[in-house]
């Protein structure tokens, strides 16, 4: 029988919970954590402890955010004409990061996953069709990811919003900056192809 000490392996099991955190890495980051000074352990739970207190979904978009409508959802300088439709908040940031939008936002919280488990009643769709209702908005940007779920979340969405009379349109697809066509896989080069726009 291995020797542990029970609050080890309490925390060893807690942060191998966490996303792309196997068993091995919560040792090292569990042993790590004992070597620290206790004020530098103490604030790693302080700061976990506070965003959980202080940290909530806007009641619009559902993005992360302190108060609730976000700050985005609240500015009167966005577009509200249009919706851009992500699956995480991580998108939003992503989005943002580029200055080249500035409408609001609508965070799915995930894809369609049909082997995950995960049909439109675990997403917030219902939330978004509520918010296309009153008759403002004039385009749905759907920024789902380029894979198999983000794909089958878009084309769903779609067939949802089109018959409400509101232009559905889609992130365009391509060869990243810099990037030589030789490396690009054929699904890309298709994308950039189909995608393509005059000069």
């Amino acid at each position: 029988m291995a020797f542990t000490v029970r609050p080890i392996e309490r925390v060893v099991d807690e942060l191998a919970r966490l996303p792309g955190i196997g068993p091995k890495t919560a040792q090292r980051l569990t042993y790590h954590l004992l070597r620290v000074p206790s004020e530098q352990a103490l604030a790693l739970a302080t700061a976990i402890m506070q965003l959980k207190e202080n940290v909530v979904f806007c009641s619009s978009c559902f993005n992360i955010t302190e108060t609730s409508p976000c700050s985005i959802c609240e500015n009167p300088q966005r577009d509200r004409t249009r919706i851009c439709v992500v699956e995480e908040p991580l998108d939003v940031i992503a989005i943002e990061r580029t200055g080249q939008y500035d409408g609001r936002y609508h965070v799915l919280h995930g894809a369609l996953s049909p082997i995950e488990g995960i049909g439109p009643d675990e997403l917030k769709v219902r939330e978004l069709l509520r918010r296309l209702e009153p008759g403002e908005i004039e385009e749905v940007i759907l920024a789902t990811n380029p894979n198999l779920e983000g794909d089958a979340t878009a084309m769903y969405l779609t067939r949802l919003i089109q018959p409400m009379g509101i232009a559905v349109t889609r992130l365009a697809r391509g060869l990243p900056m810099g990037g030589d066509l030789e490396y690009a896989d054929e699904i890309t080069l298709s994308n950039a192809l189909a995608g393509r726009s005059r000069l």
